[in-house]
């Protein structure tokens, strides 16, 4: 089978380390956004990927092609349009200091590509998975309508849709609130991926959900599972991160799955001395899709992914590095660390 994801994937710029922005004159340069992320994590897991995307015809956009195709991801249906290429600078926190995102993507290539440039029946041709997240939609009235586009074609053509859900503040700044355009798109959706924050400010999807106590309540991550599902009949599952931020280096994480028929709940990982957590929801989602496709059960697929999620804290960057093997030794309970000689 065949995976597409859709998006935009932009230069990142973070500072050295845990520095502040410019502590010292320089910025390390690589290149990240959430459905490339997706497509990395599944061609590093042996499946045939590929992203697609609007990029300016420039060096840099070159390079960050060369990237991709490094990492084993189909880029032939990438497109070259007017605009730039985003950006977006990363400061790495540390204990109670906070990571912060700054994001400069206006006028980028895909907020500026209009409906109907890309022509979905070709670029869906032998899909039989397509993933979008709700970043897309929140650039610009256009890569909105765009994704709108794409969705409704993999639909027509029975292809299996799965958006992560991601609220992005920042983002929604074109005259539209995100439940006006998400409530919409997740009505094509098979299978959404989230977090509790995205679940309720991307779906309007009102559920008491206490996060900041640092313990979290999983019967109301159930009633937050069952109220979206309830929501959306044409959706089949939907799986949560769990997310105990106790600092910016000290994070439990878990996740939970509900299908209708049952409510899954995978084994919670204590995170210390993060490295990395941008990208944590992306590679989550892209080890959900692959266990999906791989594994018998539900609750193994949940396995997987959390595992796979764990594992990139550890990675600077926004791709998670990780094979298959890596993910599995550690849902073997092989979490020591120990050298491998």
């Amino acid at each position: 089978m065949k995976y597409l994801t859709f998006g935009e994937i932009m230069l990142r710029l973070k500072a050295p380390g845990q520095e502040r922005f410019f502590q010292s004159p320089m910025l390390e340069a690589t290149f990240g956004g959430g459905e490339a992320n997706v497509a990395v994590s599944l061609a590093n897991y042996g499946l045939d990927t590929e992203f697609l995307t609007v990029l300016p015809d420039n060096a840099i956009a070159d390079a960050c092609i060369g990237e991709l195709r490094r990492f084993g991801v189909g880029t032939g249906k990438i497109l070259r349009g007017d605009g730039r290429m985003g950006i977006y600078y990363a400061e790495g926190g540390a204990n109670q200091l906070p990571s912060k995102v700054v994001y400069d993507r206006a006028n980028s290539a895909i907020a500026l590509a209009k409906p109907g440039d890309i022509d979905w029946d070709k670029a869906l041709e032998g899909v039989g998975w397509f993933h979008i997240t709700g970043i897309t939609p929140a650039i610009s009235q256009n890569a909105m309508e765009l994704s709108m586009e794409a969705v409704k074609a993999a639909r027509e053509k029975k292809i299996t849709v799965s958006c992560d859900l991601n609220f992005r503040k920042n983002l929604w700044k074109y005259g539209k609130k995100a439940p006006e355009v998400m409530c919409e798109l997740a009505g094509y959706v098979d299978v959404a991926v989230g977090n509790e924050e995205d679940c309720q400010k991307s779906l309007g999807i009102q559920v008491d959900v206490d996060v900041e106590s640092g313990k979290l309540d999983l019967s109301r991550y159930q009633a937050l599972s069952d109220a979206v599902l309830k929501q959306y009949p044409n959706m089949k599952m939907i799986a949560i991160t769990l997310r105990e931020s106790r600092s910016a280096d000290v994070n439990g994480w878990s996740a939970c799955l509900s299908d209708r028929e049952d409510f899954y709940v995978s084994r919670k990982y204590e995170i210390r001395d993060i490295v990395d957590r941008v990208g944590g929801g992306d590679s989550f989602a892209g080890g959900l899709i692959y266990g999906l496709n791989t594994y018998a059960g539900k609750q193994e697929a949940l396995e997987f992914a959390v595992a796979a999620s764990c594992l990139k804290h550890s990675i600077p960057g926004d791709f998670n590095r990780v094979g298959r093997s890596d993910v599995e030794r550690l849902m073997r309970g092989d979490a020591s660390g120990r050298v491998q000689r």
